[in-house]
């Protein structure tokens, strides 16, 4: 199964030097029943992208927990066993958690299949996504639309080869 690990980019680093991405219950996102029934289609492509961009919105939240992180949202794609992933049932009627899964045991980053991360020219929404999140949580409209204006940013792709240039490490 592929899923899609939110991450930032200092939690990109971690993993690069460690060899995995973290231990114990790792949330993720993935095509589930629940994400397909939401969506309302069969289209594998699509329903995976739609997971893509769900792990995006959590990278986000990761961002506003860590102020000293540069503001480029990050998502691992990875393959896992079918077996090694479950639902978080405890937010089964959240549609905020639509596609959550939680991944057991460590994942190897030898598992990933690619790491996709916002271009330099999207740091300035996604800085006013970041700032905006609470207030789009707690119902305000326009906050909403500067969280979706982040979205508005395509995540770029690159092989796991390119990792170390993305976090920095040149040797």
């Amino acid at each position: 199964m592929r899923v899609y690990v939110p991450l930032t980019l200092s939690g990109l680093a971690e993993a690069h030097r460690s060899g995995r991405l973290e231990t114990g219950q790792l949330a993720a996102y993935a095509v589930t029943p629940a994400l397909r029934e939401w969506y309302l289609t069969d289209d594998i492509e699509e329903l995976e992208y739609a997971a893509l961009s769900r792990a995006a919105l959590a990278s986000l939240r990761l961002l506003a927990a860590d102020a000293g992180v540069p503001r480029r949202r990050v998502v691992v794609a990875a393959d896992v066993p079918d077996g090694g992933v479950s639902a978080d049932a405890g937010r089964g009627s959240d549609p905020t958690a639509l596609g959550e899964v939680r991944v057991a045991g460590p994942l190897p980053l030898a598992k990933a299949a690619s790491v996709h991360v916002d271009s330099a020219d999207a740091e300035a929404d996604v800085t006013a996504a970041v700032d905006a999140l609470a207030a789009a949580d707690g119902g305000d409209d326009d906050a909403h639309s500067v969280v979706d204006g982040a979205g508005d940013h395509e995540l770029l792709w690159y092989a796991t080869q390119e990792i170390p240039a993305l976090v920095g490490d040149r040797g």
